[in-house]
């Protein structure tokens, strides 16, 4: 401990990185009845507390050294942080990164003048050949976590932490992939006041840490989840196990809707947005307090890390609202006839929906895919309970992952050509597109205003968490009742678009040819 302590403490890292904020989460602290506090590591220069590490081994480096070159493997923030580093000591840096590295990451290795080698699809096929080029050129290789001088520069971070803080925390929340994060906080704070918790947080699909602590030695995981792809590693380094083993108090593993929620949680207090690994120790401080019910505790979680891929905010915006208990996704089953679907709105009353996809079938039901907002877990069960009172057939999918990555924007199917309960042959199938203020009741109004004999034999809606709602609607109205439809759309008042002979339709959602 006293060698770490003392390697921290000498440690050079000011001459790129900054000394970030720790900052109150006044609305996590307000609904979570705990004082929050972030670190925010997602400030550094390269969006990443990788560059205290990465600076501070390269800065202990010879002349000799330096005028070689150094090497990495990274697929992301390791690899900023020693391309930054390289060109602040006017070195030479060679990064080794996946062919699957996304362009974004590869540009950013870029913008600091290092050289970029794409090699293998995965982080360990890179890693064994930056070793490989190492020796060849005699590049000092520069390892992501696995270095105690690494180790040391993310122990600065602590360092900052006990500085900043008025009252001492009573835990700490690190996210842990190699390990070397965790193993410099753990280090420096059980040096000084030991009484302090250094708890551990990984995603549940890639927890190397958790198992290897379990079992008592170093696990190397078959298969990992690459959503937090910043801490995506099969096995934990040697010194950071053996650090974990005398100072880390306890490990949290997390899922990804759990991840998804921090995002937004972070999102919602400081207006920025983290990738996932850097959300991942405010997801298992979430998740701590609720397994060991903290209350009026002075908590900190490092947010380590921002390099969030644009294209990544769709699906965390979807998932977050599961991960907080804020929305439930079920499959209900009415009977296939007019005015079942206003029965079902009559049983949802007041509660907003946050999607709902129906498809007239040829059978004498009908399944509905939904989403629905709850206020929880309680609020959740009440719901399906008055389902089954009202005599609905319901499943639970809110944590089924086929339905919650895929399903829900599968459901379909078109028009059958005969039905046990209504006939199509005497009607038209009318798609209208609608726009429709997003407030509670804006979508029961259009339900409720429509016919009964009007059968409804599309339907899709989804909440976007905008100001105007967006709803797909077929209906079957037959030929002498079109004049009554076209008052019904005046009378109405929404913004309304006939896309019944949009060919996108007619290919993939029109009537089966007879």
């Amino acid at each position: 401990m006293e060698d770490y302590l003392q390697k921290i403490l000498r440690a050079r890292v000011y001459d790129v990185a900054v000394e970030t904020p720790l900052e109150l989460a006044k609305n996590l602290s307000n609904r979570l009845e705990n004082q929050i506090w972030l670190k925010r590591e997602d400030l550094q220069p390269v969006f990443s507390f990788k560059v205290r590490g990465a600076y501070n081994r390269m800065a202990q480096l010879s002349k000799d050294e330096l005028q070689r070159g150094v090497i990495a493997s990274s697929a992301g923030n390791h690899a900023q942080g020693v391309a930054l580093s390289a060109s602040f000591l006017k070195c030479k840096a060679v990064i080794v990164m996946p062919v699957t590295t996304p362009a974004t990451k590869i540009k950013a290795v870029h913008r600091h003048k290092a050289e970029v080698v794409l090699h293998g699809e995965t982080y360990d096929e890179s890693y064994q050949k930056a070793l490989k080029i190492s020796k060849e050129k005699g590049l000092t290789f520069i390892h992501p976590f696995d270095d105690p001088e690494v180790i040391a520069g993310q122990g600065t971070i602590a360092l900052e932490i006990l500085r900043q803080t008025t009252n001492l925390p009573n835990a700490i929340y690190v996210a842990v992939g190699g390990g070397g994060l965790i193993g410099g906080i753990a280090a420096y704070v059980k040096s000084l006041w030991p009484q302090i918790e250094v708890i551990g947080v990984e995603p549940q699909d890639a927890a190397a840490m958790t198992k290897s602590l379990k079992a008592g030695e170093r696990i190397q995981l078959d298969e990992i989840g690459l959503f937090a792809d910043g801490v995506a590693v099969r096995e934990v380094g040697e010194h950071t196990f053996s650090l974990a083993k005398k100072y880390v108090d306890s490990m949290v593993t997390v899922n990804t809707d759990e991840i998804c929620a921090a995002i937004k949680d972070v999102f919602e207090d400081t207006r920025s947005i983290l990738e996932p690994a850097g959300a991942l120790a405010i997801a298992g401080l979430k998740a701590d307090i609720a397994n060991r019910n903290l209350n009026g505790q002075n908590l900190v979680a490092v947010a380590c890390g921002a390099n969030m891929n644009f294209d990544r905010l769709r699906f965390v915006a979807e998932r977050a609202e599961l991960g907080e208990e804020r929305e439930s996704m079920f499959a209900v089953e009415i009977p296939e006839k007019a005015g079942s679907l206003k029965d079902l709105c009559k049983i949802l009353g007041n509660r907003n929906l946050t999607e709902f996809s129906y498809r007239m079938s040829g059978n004498i039901t009908a399944q509905i895919f939904m989403g629905v907002e709850v206020k929880g877990f309680e609020d959740r069960l009440c719901l399906i309970n008055e389902f089954k009172k009202s005599g609905i057939n319901i499943l639970d999918l809110s944590r089924d992952e086929l339905s919650k990555m895929h399903l829900r924007h599968m459901v379909g199917g078109r028009l059958p050509t005969s039905s046990k309960n209504i006939s199509t042959s005497t009607c038209e199938e009318l798609l209208y597109r609608f726009e429709f203020p997003e407030r509670p009741g804006a979508l029961m109004k259009f339900v409720n205003t429509l016919r009964p004999e009007w059968s409804i034999s599309i339907f899709h809606y989804r909440n976007h968490g905008a100001d105007i709602g967006r709803i797909v609607v077929g209906v079957l109205v037959p030929e002498k009742e079109k004049k009554d439809w076209n008052k019904f759309l005046k009378d109405l008042g929404y913004k309304s678009w006939n896309e019944s002979n949009n060919p996108a339709y007619k290919l993939f959602l029109g009537a089966q040819t007879r």
